[in-house]
């Protein structure tokens, strides 16, 4: 996709990434980033740790695993290039 390509801040590509994808009733992005500076996977760049909560009326009825396999393929090219770690909370509304 060409956003990763652009200077938007990588949690708003995620934002529209997830909005997009799973049409959520509830998304928060947090770069975490700062929390692991000088850690591994610390690229230097302060955008490589995120944690999301995800609440979508598309994860009713699938299983934990599931609604993280959504999230992860929202976000494949990004995992494998830009994202070192993601900490996902998936949830249907009224859970």
């Amino acid at each position: 996709m060409t956003d990763t390509a652009t200077a938007a801040p990588l949690a708003e590509i995620i934002a529209a990434r997830l909005t997009a994808a799973l049409a959520p009733s509830r998304l928060e992005v947090r770069n975490d980033s700062h929390l692991h500076a000088g850690h591994s996977g610390d690229d230097g760049t302060g955008e490589s740790h995120f944690s999301v909560i995800v609440e979508s009326p598309a994860f009713a009825g699938q299983s934990r695993v599931a609604r993280q396999r959504a999230v992860n393929q929202a976000l494949a090219d990004l995992l494998s290039t830009r994202i070192h770690a993601l900490a996902i909370k998936a949830s249907a509304p009224g859970e």
